[in-house]
Protein backbone atom coordinates (compact mmCIF):
# COMPACT_ATOMS: atom_id res chain seq x y z
CA UNK A 1 0.00 0.00 0.00
CA UNK A 2 1.20 3.75 -0.08
CA UNK A 3 -0.28 6.96 0.93
CA UNK A 4 1.01 9.84 -1.66
CA UNK A 5 -0.11 12.77 -0.24
CA UNK A 6 2.52 12.09 2.46
CA UNK A 7 5.27 12.10 -0.01
CA UNK A 8 5.53 15.86 -0.54
CA UNK A 9 4.45 18.61 1.51
CA UNK A 10 0.65 18.24 1.07
CA UNK A 11 0.42 20.97 3.53
CA UNK A 12 1.39 23.91 5.10
CA UNK A 13 1.83 21.75 8.17
CA UNK A 14 3.16 18.19 8.76
CA UNK A 15 0.70 17.27 11.45
CA UNK A 16 -2.75 18.88 12.38
CA UNK A 17 -4.91 17.38 14.64
CA UNK A 18 -8.25 18.52 15.35
CA UNK A 19 -10.43 18.51 18.13
CA UNK A 20 -8.78 15.14 18.63
CA UNK A 21 -9.89 13.41 21.86
CA UNK A 22 -9.50 10.22 23.35
CA UNK A 23 -12.12 8.22 25.51
CA UNK A 24 -11.91 4.74 27.51
CA UNK A 25 -15.11 3.30 29.23
CA UNK A 26 -18.62 3.75 28.33
CA UNK A 27 -21.33 5.79 30.67
CA UNK A 28 -20.02 7.04 33.85
CA UNK A 29 -16.99 4.59 33.98
CA UNK A 30 -15.80 7.13 30.54
CA UNK A 31 -12.31 7.82 31.31
CA UNK A 32 -11.34 11.66 28.68
CA UNK A 33 -7.46 10.79 28.26
CA UNK A 34 -7.65 13.59 25.66
CA UNK A 35 -9.92 16.15 24.72
CA UNK A 36 -10.58 18.21 21.97
CA UNK A 37 -6.76 19.02 20.85
CA UNK A 38 -6.59 21.18 18.07
CA UNK A 39 -2.53 21.26 17.07
CA UNK A 40 -0.29 22.45 14.12
CA UNK A 41 3.25 21.64 13.74
CA UNK A 42 5.41 22.76 11.22
CA UNK A 43 8.12 20.88 9.04
CA UNK A 44 11.19 20.75 11.05
CA UNK A 45 10.00 21.98 14.39
CA UNK A 46 10.93 20.59 17.78
CA UNK A 47 8.49 20.59 20.09
CA UNK A 48 8.09 19.34 23.45
CA UNK A 49 4.58 17.51 25.38
CA UNK A 50 4.57 18.46 28.69
CA UNK A 51 1.98 17.92 32.00
CA UNK A 52 2.57 15.57 34.81
CA UNK A 53 1.21 12.12 35.03
CA UNK A 54 -2.26 11.55 33.18
CA UNK A 55 -2.40 14.94 31.70
CA UNK A 56 -2.82 13.11 28.42
CA UNK A 57 0.73 13.67 27.04
CA UNK A 58 1.62 9.96 25.83
CA UNK A 59 -2.37 9.22 24.97
CA UNK A 60 -1.82 12.40 22.21
CA UNK A 61 1.87 10.54 21.40
CA UNK A 62 0.52 7.41 21.04
CA UNK A 63 -2.05 8.83 18.29
CA UNK A 64 0.73 11.01 16.57
CA UNK A 65 2.41 8.23 16.20
CA UNK A 66 0.20 5.64 14.79
CA UNK A 67 -0.09 3.51 17.78
CA UNK A 68 -3.61 4.66 18.47
CA UNK A 69 -6.55 6.24 17.06
CA UNK A 70 -8.67 8.53 18.52
CA UNK A 71 -12.39 8.12 19.48
CA UNK A 72 -13.32 11.65 17.56
CA UNK A 73 -11.55 14.65 15.98
CA UNK A 74 -9.16 14.58 12.94
CA UNK A 75 -5.29 13.84 12.88
CA UNK A 76 -3.39 15.10 9.57
CA UNK A 77 0.11 13.81 8.53
CA UNK A 78 1.53 15.63 6.19
CA UNK A 79 -1.61 16.42 4.46
CA UNK A 80 -3.47 12.96 5.02
CA UNK A 81 -5.91 11.94 7.04
CA UNK A 82 -4.50 8.99 9.50
CA UNK A 83 -6.83 9.25 12.04
CA UNK A 84 -8.97 6.58 10.71
CA UNK A 85 -6.74 4.10 9.41
CA UNK A 86 -6.91 0.60 10.29
CA UNK A 87 -3.91 -1.59 12.34
CA UNK A 88 -2.24 -2.31 8.72
CA UNK A 89 -1.91 0.57 7.40
CA UNK A 90 -1.35 2.41 10.81
CA UNK A 91 2.22 -0.33 10.90
CA UNK A 92 2.87 1.09 7.09
CA UNK A 93 2.88 4.58 7.90
CA UNK A 94 4.92 3.69 11.10
CA UNK A 95 7.63 2.39 8.85
CA UNK A 96 7.77 5.01 6.54
CA UNK A 97 6.87 8.34 8.17
CA UNK A 98 7.58 7.80 11.63
CA UNK A 99 10.84 7.32 13.67
CA UNK A 100 10.11 6.19 17.97
CA UNK A 101 13.20 6.89 20.51
CA UNK A 102 11.75 5.33 23.82
CA UNK A 103 13.31 6.20 27.28
CA UNK A 104 14.30 2.35 27.77
CA UNK A 105 16.44 2.60 24.21
CA UNK A 106 14.34 -0.54 23.42
CA UNK A 107 17.34 -2.08 21.32
CA UNK A 108 17.46 -5.82 21.15
CA UNK A 109 19.88 -7.98 23.27
CA UNK A 110 21.09 -10.39 20.98
CA UNK A 111 21.62 -7.98 18.03
CA UNK A 112 24.90 -5.72 17.48
CA UNK A 113 24.43 -2.10 17.21
CA UNK A 114 24.65 -2.37 13.67
CA UNK A 115 22.54 -4.92 13.12
CA UNK A 116 19.72 -3.05 15.55
CA UNK A 117 20.06 -0.50 13.26
CA UNK A 118 19.15 -2.14 10.22
CA UNK A 119 16.79 -3.84 11.70
CA UNK A 120 14.12 -1.42 10.12
CA UNK A 121 15.38 -1.42 6.95
CA UNK A 122 14.69 -5.26 6.37
CA UNK A 123 11.16 -4.81 6.92
CA UNK A 124 11.48 -2.32 4.30
CA UNK A 125 12.91 -4.92 2.03
CA UNK A 126 16.17 -3.31 1.43
CA UNK A 127 18.87 -6.20 0.65
CA UNK A 128 21.24 -7.29 3.42
CA UNK A 129 23.93 -5.80 0.60
CA UNK A 130 22.27 -2.91 0.86
CA UNK A 131 21.50 -2.21 4.66
CA UNK A 132 25.00 -3.40 6.10
CA UNK A 133 26.34 0.25 5.25
CA UNK A 134 23.54 2.25 5.20
CA UNK A 135 23.78 1.17 9.07
CA UNK A 136 27.56 1.55 9.70
CA UNK A 137 26.60 4.88 7.90
CA UNK A 138 24.01 5.93 10.01
CA UNK A 139 25.93 4.76 13.83
CA UNK A 140 29.02 7.26 11.79
CA UNK A 141 26.43 10.04 12.04
CA UNK A 142 26.12 9.32 15.65
CA UNK A 143 29.06 9.13 16.75
CA UNK A 144 29.17 5.31 17.56
CA UNK A 145 31.72 4.06 14.39
CA UNK A 146 33.90 1.93 17.34
CA UNK A 147 31.03 0.38 18.50
CA UNK A 148 29.33 -1.34 15.72
CA UNK A 149 29.99 -4.72 16.43
CA UNK A 150 29.26 -4.38 20.19
CA UNK A 151 25.49 -5.87 21.78
CA UNK A 152 23.18 -3.13 24.15
CA UNK A 153 24.70 -5.13 27.30
CA UNK A 154 28.17 -4.06 26.21
CA UNK A 155 27.62 -0.13 25.53
CA UNK A 156 26.52 2.49 28.19
CA UNK A 157 23.00 4.22 28.37
CA UNK A 158 24.23 6.89 26.49
CA UNK A 159 25.75 4.33 23.54
CA UNK A 160 22.72 2.91 23.34
CA UNK A 161 20.51 5.56 23.21
CA UNK A 162 22.76 7.06 20.46
CA UNK A 163 21.95 3.66 18.27
CA UNK A 164 18.81 4.24 19.05
CA UNK A 165 18.54 7.31 17.03
CA UNK A 166 20.52 5.74 14.47
CA UNK A 167 17.72 2.93 14.31
CA UNK A 168 15.13 5.90 14.13
CA UNK A 169 16.54 7.48 11.25
CA UNK A 170 17.27 4.32 9.29
CA UNK A 171 13.80 4.48 7.13
CA UNK A 172 14.29 8.48 6.87
CA UNK A 173 11.14 9.65 9.08
CA UNK A 174 8.92 12.66 8.84
CA UNK A 175 8.97 13.03 12.20
CA UNK A 176 10.98 11.47 15.36
CA UNK A 177 8.95 10.84 18.31
CA UNK A 178 10.77 11.11 21.58
CA UNK A 179 9.36 9.38 24.55
CA UNK A 180 11.52 11.08 27.39
CA UNK A 181 14.63 10.51 25.57
CA UNK A 182 16.64 11.32 28.72
CA UNK A 183 14.94 9.83 31.26
CA UNK A 184 17.54 6.98 31.45
CA UNK A 185 20.59 8.87 31.22
CA UNK A 186 22.57 11.29 33.54
CA UNK A 187 22.49 15.33 32.82
CA UNK A 188 25.86 15.35 31.18
CA UNK A 189 24.76 12.19 28.50
CA UNK A 190 21.22 13.85 28.35
CA UNK A 191 22.62 16.78 26.90
CA UNK A 192 25.01 15.03 24.63
CA UNK A 193 21.72 13.63 22.97
CA UNK A 194 19.97 16.37 23.25
CA UNK A 195 22.46 18.11 21.19
CA UNK A 196 22.63 15.48 18.90
CA UNK A 197 18.86 15.49 18.35
CA UNK A 198 19.59 18.96 17.26
CA UNK A 199 22.12 18.52 14.71
CA UNK A 200 19.89 15.71 13.23
CA UNK A 201 16.86 18.27 12.93
CA UNK A 202 19.11 20.79 11.34
CA UNK A 203 20.93 18.17 8.98
CA UNK A 204 18.27 16.24 8.23
CA UNK A 205 15.20 18.81 8.60
CA UNK A 206 12.99 16.28 10.60
CA UNK A 207 10.16 17.37 13.11
CA UNK A 208 10.62 15.82 16.60
CA UNK A 209 8.12 15.62 19.12
CA UNK A 210 9.24 15.60 23.11
CA UNK A 211 7.42 13.96 25.63
CA UNK A 212 9.36 15.23 28.61
CA UNK A 213 8.27 16.16 32.69
CA UNK A 214 11.79 17.93 32.55
CA UNK A 215 11.77 21.70 32.29
CA UNK A 216 15.47 21.22 30.96
CA UNK A 217 14.72 18.66 28.39
CA UNK A 218 11.64 21.27 27.07
CA UNK A 219 13.52 24.29 26.88
CA UNK A 220 15.50 22.45 23.51
CA UNK A 221 12.34 22.86 21.71
CA UNK A 222 10.88 25.58 19.43
CA UNK A 223 7.36 25.12 21.38
CA UNK A 224 6.21 23.77 24.81
CA UNK A 225 2.91 22.18 24.65
CA UNK A 226 1.24 22.17 28.00
CA UNK A 227 -1.10 19.85 29.04
CA UNK A 228 -3.91 19.01 31.76
CA UNK A 229 -6.64 16.34 32.35
CA UNK A 230 -6.37 15.23 28.47
CA UNK A 231 -6.93 18.91 27.33
CA UNK A 232 -4.01 21.90 26.37
CA UNK A 233 -4.15 24.65 28.63
CA UNK A 234 -1.23 27.11 26.80
CA UNK A 235 1.27 26.97 24.05
CA UNK A 236 4.75 28.46 25.05
CA UNK A 237 7.71 29.99 22.70
CA UNK A 238 11.22 29.48 24.12
CA UNK A 239 13.14 32.44 23.50
CA UNK A 240 16.61 30.47 22.36
CA UNK A 241 15.28 27.08 21.16
CA UNK A 242 17.92 24.43 20.72
CA UNK A 243 20.11 25.90 23.35
CA UNK A 244 21.60 23.22 25.96
CA UNK A 245 22.63 25.56 28.74
CA UNK A 246 25.77 23.84 31.18
CA UNK A 247 24.40 23.64 34.86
Amino acid sequence: MSLPALAENASEFVIETEALSKFYGTGENTVNALEEVTLDIHYGEVVALRGPSGSGKSTLLNILGCLDRPSAGAYRLGGYDVSTLDREAQAWVRLHYLGFIFQSFNLLAQLTAAENVALPLYYLGVSKKEREPLALELLAKVGMTSRVDHRPTEMSGGQRQRVAIARALATRPRVLLADEPTGALDTRTGDEILKLLAEVRERDHITVLLVTHDPHVASFADRQVHLQDGRVTHIEENPRPGVISAR
